[in-house]
């Protein structure tokens, strides 16, 4: 295997196959979790996007005010 080919591992195999398994079980039960909330995410955060369009509006206009005012 190509971690026996590194001398000194940080992980060991075991500790790999454990992270890689609990990784997998990590994002199928969240991946099932929001498809059993979506309806109600849906219902509850309706105008949520306006306000991460205004966010990423702020930064933006941040950058170019600090780039702007360099030069």
């Amino acid at each position: 295997m190509a971690i026996a080919l590194i001398k000194d591992p940080m992980f060991t195999e075991g500790q790999i196959g454990f992270a890689l398994i609990f990784f997998i079980a990590f994002v199928v039960i969240v991946a099932l979790m929001y498809r059993k909330d979506k309806k109600l995410h849906q219902r509850n955060y309706k105008g949520v996007v306006w306000i991460l369009l205004g966010f990423i509006s702020f930064i933006v206009l941040l950058v170019l005010i600090k780039f702007g005012l360099q030069s």
